[in-house]
């Protein structure tokens, strides 16, 4: 049995000019260091080449020889070494951001058989628009969507200096959190038993 932390992967899922997200991934990453359950790391999808162009073979079908650009290799490593993600997004126009989806069309199995939770953030629906579409996205992946997300709405006025006024905000990280973690090792244990059959 594998007692090391799940790896956990807080993806920053806006790349817009001026963006919040950066704001809520890194209150969201205090949260996952102060539960103790996880290794965590960062990923900022403004940092990544994520071209709209795809190559015309699956990424699930061509597995390891799918044609990424050089400036992808950081991004596609850290979801493949992944145990779990919290994918944490804005609403634009009641989904989410462009740049989100192709950094998950541009793979597969890095997302399959792996637990995802979601942080989002917009005005008066918080986010849960774009959660949604994206739930659906996923578990076409294979994903498995944990049901207890965090959305924080009218994120302009309900947020100072880094972390969100809500008092309660902190404990329902943790549920989430639990949950993750729950759900992260065992299907850790899983993968490591069998390949997963999709």
């Amino acid at each position: 049995m594998d007692n090391t932390k799940p790896r956990l992967v807080i993806v920053v899922g806006s790349v817009r000019e001026g963006r919040f997200g950066p704001v809520v991934a890194s209150w969201t990453a205090r949260q996952a260091r102060l539960h103790g359950g996880f290794d965590v790391k960062v990923v900022d999808l403004a940092d990544v080449d994520l071209p709209l162009e795809l190559p015309a073979a699956s990424p699930k079908h061509a597995g390891d020889d799918y044609p990424r650009p050089a400036g992808m290799a950081a991004l596609t490593a850290a979801l493949d070494r992944a145990d779990a993600f919290a994918v944490v997004t804005p609403e634009y126009n009641h989904s989410y951001p462009a740049a989100l989806k192709a950094a998950i069309d541009w793979h597969f199995t890095q997302w399959a058989a792996k637990p995802v939770a979601f942080v989002s953030y917009g005005g008066a629906a918080g986010g849960r628009h774009a959660v949604l579409h994206l739930e659906n996205v996923l578990t076409e992946l294979h994903a498995v969507t944990v049901r207890d997300g965090l959305a924080f709405p009218n994120y302009f006025t309900a947020w100072a200096d880094g972390s969100p006024a809500d008092p309660q905000a902190g404990g329902y990280a943790k549920v989430l959190l639990d949950q993750l973690a729950w759900w992260a090792r065992a299907l850790r244990t899983a993968r490591a038993a069998a390949p997963y059959p999709g």
